[in-house]
């Protein structure tokens, strides 16, 4: 008996298996377990090909989101989406090449009910605020920020755009207090040090638009949002220094905020000869001398110890050309450059291969 021929032996073998014949009895109990197996794989082996296909469909569509064609993303990712509807990688993907294509609605029936859900990391948060916030809908896009930091509280993109979606509706106290959030939640992150600077820019404050500006372009050192924010920090000096006496507006400023004023006020004397590059590396020379003196210790920071290392490997005068020449006077900068190759080689071949790791436990504001 061909076995594998026969219908009534597969019959046979799940219901009567007492009726049939004694060899093919002795095959059955010999042979039921090997073909129960076989039977098991090919019930699941079609279920894992189309996961292996929706992940294929996935990757596919990626490298037309890579291009911005997100029309052609979009039909591989909805067949994606059908094969497995759980992936929220895939639904993530189709909701932003819907939010794209300006097509909102779209956006959100395809990642809204991983939120609804509790079924959602922190970039699925964000992707259906942003699409509220494009839809006009402030109100919903707050409720889905608040939802996203109470199950991510260390997401700095969150905080950022829900700093943002203040901004919009007017609320810039509520705005700034989450950009403070988010640095100090994730302070590798950069758009938070990019909307408090401008934020404090604005402001009366003559210190964290510094601090935070310079962070923010060491974090992002090639875009146009650093060009920007290189602008607002050769301002900012001028601004800060405006005053004559720093210390005449230190009322209300904690301890860290009281030692920058107060090192920065013995600087002034530089401060006739003009703000710009070359100033502005003999005034942050002698600050950090003065600050590792005598306030090193109480306030650690990661961002005066990288020009610490920088001034100790002659690498300074270039790192300050670079963060305000450009914006003091773009020719100059480049006649700098061109007189010094060895400088600015040296200083471009650190920018590019250090680690910036900027630590958890040293926020002041």
């Amino acid at each position: 008996m061909k076995t594998t021929e026969s219908p009534r032996f597969f019959y046979q073998l799940f219901t009567k298996p007492f009726s049939m014949y004694s060899f093919e009895r002795f095959y059955l109990y010999r042979m039921k377990p090997l073909l129960l197996s076989l039977i098991l794989v090919s019930f699941l082996t079609p279920t894992h090909a189309q996961t292996e296909d929706a992940q294929t469909l996935h990757e596919n569509a990626k490298k037309f989101m890579r291009q911005g064609d997100y029309a052609n993303a979009t039909v591989i990712l909805v067949r994606a989406f059908e094969q497995a509807p759980g992936d929220i990688g895939i639904a993530k993907d189709l909701a932003l090449s819907y939010y794209m294509q300006s097509d909102n609605n779209r956006a959100l029936n395809a990642l809204k009910p991983f939120v609804d859900k509790d079924n959602a990391d922190a970039q699925a948060y964000q992707i259906v605020g942003m699409v509220y916030k494009r839809m006009s809908q402030p109100k919903d896009a707050e409720k889905v920020y608040k939802k996203g930091l109470k199950s991510y509280p260390d997401s700095g993109p969150l905080y950022n755009d829900y700093g943002e979606l203040l901004w919009s509706m007017q609320d810039s106290q509520g705005a700034i207090a989450q950009w403070e959030n988010g640095i100090k939640a994730e302070p590798s992150f950069a758009g938070n040090y990019y909307n408090a600077t401008k934020y404090y820019y604005l402001s009366p404050d003559k210190i964290w638009e510094l601090i935070y500006g310079e962070i923010f372009v060491n974090i992002e050192s090639y875009s146009s949002r650093t060009a920007e924010i290189k602008n607002l920090l050769l301002e900012g000096y001028k601004k800060l220094f405006s005053d004559p006496d720093l210390l005449t507006s230190s009322k209300g400023k904690n301890k860290f905020e009281i030692a920058y004023l107060t090192v920065m006020n013995k600087q002034n004397s530089i401060v006739l000869r003009g703000i710009g590059a070359e100033s502005l590396t003999m005034i942050r020379t002698r600050f950090l001398l003065d600050w590792y003196k005598k306030y090193a210790n109480n306030f650690p920071f990661f961002l005066f110890d990288m020009q610490k290392y920088m001034a100790e490997n002659d690498l300074f005068q270039a790192y300050n050309q670079w963060l305000f020449g450009t914006a003091e006077n773009l020719g100059t900068y480049q006649n700098w450059v061109n007189t010094h190759p060895d400088q600015y080689h040296a200083f471009t071949e650190y920018l590019k291969n250090r680690n910036l790791k900027i630590p958890n436990d040293q926020y002041y504001h």
